[in-house]
């Protein structure tokens, strides 16, 4: 079993025909009908079975295909990161992070680190946390930088940067504006913006009322941040944000934040890799970079 045998079982899967996978590897169609075969053989079970003038992969083939994509990233991963220890300077890095952190946190922080090495090629991805921590496990990305409760999810390891504080916002004209503080039953009836289920404000949202035996007046659901602050800066909607996430429209006057009432569950920022890759030089410069510059 080789590399090109596993790239063709991938890409079978995804386009279904033998020219289109000829044509994305570069070879002849009896090339790739040659490889197909010889990994049946060589595995001694059917992988590929044809319908309708397309390939499809059988069962066998479907759990191939799994590990298909797991070792060709891995080869593909370890390939960049060799070539990146002989170009100093040079080289890619795909970094994930959570909103919250892709956001507030990392545009600054990755302008200054371009400017260091003007060479590299960055990719920021942003997306929930939950999301950014199945793409390291995928390896499809080097880095990840998330905001989230503590986690233990080998292989991935994780260091902390600062705590992420969560507070509950709401307009300086709403009725809770008069409170200094608190308490979880002045909640109860107000219009609660929902941030969406995958998120884990979400998640934690839903801790809090359970810890506090309190089913909050989920009116509205969003999965964009921005909107929520908007949401709530206009109408009598309340909501739990990440306090880095709004201290710009508390200094200017156009939110009013408070503790969460008797909120026990503490969220922190977090960088994390996989242990299963070894590396880069550039993933270390980029991280040491980041401990020098959190804003927190």
């Amino acid at each position: 079993m080789n590399l090109m045998k596993l790239r063709i079982v991938e890409l079978l899967e995804q386009h279904k025909k033998i020219t289109a996978v000829a044509d994305a590897l570069g070879l002849k169609q009896p090339t790739v009908t040659f490889h197909m075969k010889s990994l049946e053989q060589e595995l001694g079970v059917k992988l590929f079975e044809t319908r309708s003038g397309k390939i499809y992969l059988t069962e066998a083939g479907r759990a191939l295909y799994h590990y298909s994509i797991k070792i060709n990233s891995l080869a593909h991963e370890a390939q960049r990161v060799v070539k990146e220890f002989d170009q100093l300077g040079r080289g890619t890095l795909k970094i994930g992070a959570s909103y919250v952190p892709g956001t507030y946190i990392l545009p600054r922080i990755i302008s200054s680190f371009t400017k260091l090495y003007p060479r590299i090629n960055l990719t920021l991805v942003v997306k929930t946390a939950p999301v950014i921590k199945d793409l390291l496990l995928n390896h499809d990305i080097d880095l990840g930088v998330v905001s989230c409760e503590p986690f233990e999810l080998p292989p991935l390891s994780a260091e902390t940067f600062c705590e992420d504080e969560m507070v509950l916002v709401f307009s300086p004209l709403h009725k809770l504006a008069s409170c200094a503080q608190l308490a979880p039953e002045q909640l109860l009836n107000i219009p609660f913006i929902l941030h969406s289920p995958e998120s884990s404000t979400r998640q934690m949202t839903m801790k809090w009322e359970q810890s506090n035996r309190i089913e909050l007046n989920g009116q509205l659901e969003m999965d964009s941040l921005e909107a929520i602050k908007q949401v709530v800066m206009l109408g009598e909607g309340i909501s739990f944000v990440s306090r880095l996430a709004v201290n710009k429209e508390v200094a200017r006057g156009e939110l009013e934040c408070r503790p969460i009432p008797q909120n026990v569950h503490k969220r922190y920022v977090y960088s994390t890799y996989n242990l299963d890759r070894s590396p880069s030089a550039l993933m270390d410069s980029f991280v040491e970079h980041l401990q020098k510059s959190i804003p927190i």
